[in-house]
């Protein structure tokens, strides 16, 4: 199989459908809970099930990839979002904050298997003369503009919540992933799976590919510990900002991020994994520089369209390491071995995230004031990121 542009868009389109489903999820829950009052905190835990699922997830779903197929675990992580969200249409007053916790849960589950299926679906259908310039490309371009559209989400969840509310706006999300799901079904080209596929073969991975994937833990912890939280609560509760405005500032953040994500192999010429690497470490340093000064305007209470500008360039910046990262981990497994490879690698993925979020939530509310929440949660990125860098040196050994 190659790499068709008909099939390389229908797979894309197909995880884009669902990441804004995603998007508008996270905001819908993180807005409607912080509403009633929730403690950080208490919105970080509730969020956990989230992110655990998601590393116990990578890695089975590497594995059912391999052994089931790929359209399989794709129209799979499709419907259990589905679930998800036709569970929070269900009022259930008493039950609210469990019912909360499982469809985190679940959407955990649905977005590790339509991530690791759609990103393995690329590096099986493309042609394995071309080299690893290609894969940058098609890998980053899927992957930049999946996050543009789960900005999208963001926006979209915060403006519903206001329309129509938390329900109503449930209800509508379930139903697209329903006829998704069906399209998958009907459309997609069929990657066949191996009996022979073990959970030995995701776990055991390279020396190269195990570096990477304690790199994008740093890496995306140093993200989440200031946004996944923080950030929200600081824009929201704080600020005093209306949800609409939250999820439209934070659909921007993600925007410029997607596009720089899709961009990336163009801007930096990465045609190598070995370059790819080079260019991957440079920019976690300059990851944390960003993160240190965004630390210093909030605390200085600089203008605010400053401090913005700041953290715009954090997310464009973190778009190039993320953007390189996935095409480094892609170019170096084998077309037959890529779903455990990418299994494994996003459970490092999901690790991070886990962390970050736990530390966001934390550090945020035990803090003196939301100012000096914020600015330890810039100053805890600015330390994950130099790590993210660090870590990075040992992958070019094996590339």
């Amino acid at each position: 199989m190659t790499a068709t542009p008909r099939g390389f868009r229908l797979v894309t389109a197909l995880y884009q459908a669902f990441t804004l489903s995603d998007g508008a999820l996270r905001m819908l829950v993180l807005l409607h809970l912080g509403a009633q009052g929730r403690a950080p905190l208490a919105l970080a835990l509730l969020l956990l099930p989230y992110e655990a699922a998601g590393v116990v997830t990578n890695l089975l779903g590497g594995w059912l990839g391999a052994r089931c197929g790929l359209k399989s675990t794709l129209i799979a992580g499709l419907s259990l979002q589905g679930v998800a969200c036709a569970l929070l249409a269900v009022e259930a007053t008493p039950r609210s904050l469990a019912l909360l916790a499982l469809a985190q849960c679940l959407s955990g589950v649905a977005k590790d298997l339509a991530k690791t299926s759609a990103k393995s679906y690329v590096r099986r259908l493309a042609p394995a003369e071309h080299g690893a310039g290609p894969l940058f490309t098609l890998v980053a371009w899927m992957t930049g503009s999946k996050n543009a559209m789960k900005g999208a989400g963001y926006f979209l969840g915060g403006a519903l919540l206001a329309l129509a509310g938390f329900q109503a706006t449930n209800a509508g999300l379930a139903a697209l992933l329903a006829m998704t799901a069906l399209a998958a079904w009907s459309l997609l080209p069929t990657v066949p799976g191996s009996a022979s596929a073990t959970m030995a073969a995701v776990v055991h991975q390279p020396a190269a590919v195990r570096w990477l994937a304690v790199s994008r833990t740093f890496l995306f912890g140093a993200r989440d510990v200031w946004f996944a939280i923080a950030l929200p609560l600081f824009l929201g509760p704080f600020l005093g900002l209306s949800p609409t405005a939250v999820g439209g500032l934070l659909a921007l953040w993600i925007i410029v991020y997607g596009v720089v994500q899709a961009l990336t192999p163009g801007l930096t010429g990465a045609r190598t994994t070995a370059r790819g690497v080079r260019l991957a470490a440079g920019a976690a340093v300059l990851l944390a520089v960003v993160a240190g000064a965004a630390a210093t305007l909030v605390i200085a209470a600089a203008p605010t369209w400053v401090t913005a500008t700041c953290f715009l360039l954090f997310g464009a910046v973190f778009a190039v390491v993320s953007s390189l990262h996935s095409g480094i981990v892609v170019a170096i497994a084998g077309a037959e071995d890529v779903a455990e490879r990418i299994g494994f690698y996003y459970a490092a993925n999901s690790v991070g995230r886990l962390v970050g979020t736990l530390a966001s939530g934390w550090l945020y509310g035990m803090a003196a004031t939301p100012i000096a929440g914020m600015q330890t949660c810039l100053v805890a990125a600015a330390g994950a990121a130099l790590l993210g860098g660090a870590t990075l040196l040992p992958v070019r050994k094996g590339c």
